[in-house]
C-alpha cells in the first residue's frame, strides 16, 4: 500500500470551494440520486454537463498502464465508471484489454459512450458482481467515499477481493481544519469524509493493500 498520485495529468487536480455555488441540503439530496440532474443538470447539483474530452483521461490511463506495467491483455475494472470515459481511453490505449465498469447510476450507464457500453453495468461498490481475483487493476476514482463508513470499508474489501494484483483509489480527504471546512462547503455526495491519516487507518482495517491518493478542497 502506497500513496501515489496517478492523477497528476488530470486537469482538475484540486477543487476550490469558491468554484461551486453555495449548496443546500436539497442540492445534496438531488445530487445523491446520481441521475440526470447530477451529470447533466444545473452545476449546483453536480457536473453541470458530463461530456467526454480526451484531455481528462488520455494521459491518466497511460500513466496507470505504465506505472503498473499492465500487459496488453490486462483486465481492468473501473468502479464508479459513470459514462465510461476512462474505460474508453483504456480501450484506445490497450485494445486487447478486458474492460469492465460498474456504477450506481442507471442514467450514466444508459448514456455511456457506445464503444464501452457493452462492458458496463449498474451496481454498487460494496458488492462487486465479479469472482475473486478477476482483474489486474481495479480503480475507484472519487467513488467509495459516497458510501457510509461501514459500506465504504466493505467496498475496499471488495476491491481487494476482485483484484489479483493492483488497485488504486482516490478519495475526498483533508489534512487540516481549513481543508475540512472547505470540503464541507464543496461536497455534494460524499458520505465518508476523513483526514488523510484516518483514511490510512481505514485502509489498514479493511485489509486494503492497493495504492491511493487524495482529492482535497482549498
Amino acid at each position: 500500500m502506497a500513496e501515489v498520485n496517478l492523477m497528476q495529468h488530470y486537469p482538475a487536480g484540486k477543487g476550490r470551494a469558491a468554484d461551486r455555488p453555495a449548496i443546500t441540503a436539497e442540492d445534496q439530496r438531488i445530487s445523491k440520486q446520481f441521475g440526470r440532474d447530477y451529470f447533466d443538470g444545473d452545476r449546483r447539483h453536480g457536473y453541470g454537463g458530463f461530456n467526454y474530452h480526451p484531455r481528462f483521461w488520455t494521459d491518466t490511463v497511460r500513466n496507470m498502464r505504465d506505472h503498473y506495467q499492465l500487459p496488453e491483455h490486462a483486465a481492468v475494472l473501473d468502479i464508479g465508471c459513470a459514462k465510461g470515459f476512462m474505460l474508453h481511453d483504456f480501450q484506445l490505449l490497450m485494445p486487447q484489454a478486458r474492460l469492465a465498469g460498474i456504477d450506481v447510476s442507471r442514467y450514466a450507464i444508459e448514456n455511456a459512450l457506445d464503444a464501452v457500453k457493452p462492458f458496463l453495468q449498474v451496481g454498487n461498490a460494496k458488492a462487486l458482481p465479479f469472482p475473486d481475483q478477476s482483474f489486474d487493476l481495479v480503480v475507484a476514482i472519487n467513488t467509495i467515499h459516497n458510501l457510509p463508513y461501514a459500506e465504504c470499508k466493505q467496498s475496499l474489501r471488495e476491491m481487494q477481493r476482485v483484484s489479483r494484483k493492483h488497485a488504486f483509489v482516490m478519495v475526498d480527504a483533508f489534512r487540516n481544519e481549513a481543508q475540512r471546512q472547505a470540503m464541507l462547503r464543496w461536497v455534494l455526495t460524499a458520505e465518508t469524509m476523513l483526514s488523510t491519516s484516518d483514511w490510512q487507518k481505514l485502509f489498514a482495517e479493511a485489509g486494503y493493500t492497493g495504492d491511493y491518493t487524495w482529492w482535497t478542497v482549498e
